[in-house]
């Protein structure tokens, strides 16, 4: 994998995307090879950019240049305001991202992110977010959402639904798949052999026996139960304002949540700019930064790359991972 680049998908062009990965690039140099596949018209003015034909080449392109494997827009993108007639290109970026990675012309796939409601404006788009694209760009994969940073890893079973639909949705099929895959991922693309996992209650205290709740005993307790059956490690039900502390954190490789800010207010007080957005479950790497389009400063030169940096190095050392899983 060391000889191959990851892919980084434009994304909104109205967004901050663009100017973050000229950003990325300056700082990374060569030594993470990439490539960022969209319009160069799109790029920030005065851009330094070399455009390649096939993603190999962009192995040999200068430091101080972003590698563009060109793809047609038919308009522009001015910041901070989405043309709907961009939003098919979009999408078939993603998909041209996706067949590179998966002919093994590229290592990973980096994803700056997209505006869900202007690809619907405009295209139709028919899913939730990226997520469930990839999902079904990979013929149907179960995967979970996983976010990462250095310090915490975690994954939230139920994601983006209403509060008060959680405990109808949160059965004991889908707490096991989330703790199935986030388990199998951390072997094969974070290189533990042993993964450590803590699960989350959804109740507070987790339920304290069942006087705040029973879905603790009714439905997590028992799918933990199984699985350590079979050898897995995993700690949980556990109160989850007592999860998070230095040395709680100290005691698991990856936490499983209830839902959805139970999972990220942890992970973005810690490390608000570094965080990573993974896609654990695909038959290939992604990673996004944890961030959206941001519109509102679109254009003006102040967006961070910090999370786009994090995302393409961890996209790096979880290709290396795989690779030596399969070795």
């Amino acid at each position: 994998m060391q000889d191959l680049p990851i892919a980084l998908s434009c994304g909104e062009p109205s967004g901050i995307g663009p100017e973050i990965a000229v950003k990325a690039r300056a700082a990374l140099g060569s030594a993470l090879p990439l490539f960022w596949i969209g319009d160069p018209a799109h790029l920030p003015r005065g851009s330094s950019i070399e455009e390649i034909a096939h993603p190999a080449e962009a192995m040999a392109v200068p430091a101080d240049r972003l590698p563009v494997l060109a793809h047609a827009f038919p308009e522009a993108a001015p910041p901070g305001a989405p043309r709907p007639a961009n939003a098919p290109a979009v999408i078939e970026v993603i998909a041209r991202a996706v067949r590179l990675v998966t002919r093994g012309e590229a290592a990973a796939l980096c994803t700056a992110p997209i505006h869900k409601k202007a690809l619907k404006d405009g295209a139709g788009f028919a899913f939730p977010g990226h997520t469930e694209y990839l999902a079904d760009l990979a013929g149907g994969a179960r995967v979970v959402m996983m976010l990462a940073c250095p310090d915490l890893r975690v994954v939230p079973a139920t994601i983006h639904i209403p509060l008060s639909d959680v405990p109808a949705r949160l059965t004991p099929a889908l707490l096991e798949d989330a703790i199935r895959i986030t388990h199998a991922g951390l072997i094969r693309d974070f290189g533990l052999s042993a993964p450590r996992l803590a699960v989350a209650g959804l109740n507070p205290h987790a339920g304290e026996g069942g006087a705040m709740g029973d879905e603790e005993t009714r439905v997590i307790a028992p799918v933990l139960e199984r699985l350590r059956a079979e050898g897995m490690a995993i700690a949980g039900p556990l109160p989850a304002d007592t999860m998070f502390h230095p040395a709680a954190r100290a005691r698991y490789d990856a936490a499983i949540c209830m839902y959805h800010d139970q999972a990220l207010i942890p992970i973005k007080t810690l490390d608000f700019a570094g965080g990573v957005n993974v896609t654990l479950g695909l038959p290939f790497i992604r990673t996004s930064p944890d961030h959206g389009t941001a519109f509102d400063i679109a254009g003006q030169g102040v967006a961070d790359p910090a999370s786009l940096i994090a995302a393409l190095k961890l996209a790096r050392e979880m290709a290396c991972a795989r690779q030596a899983d399969r070795a």
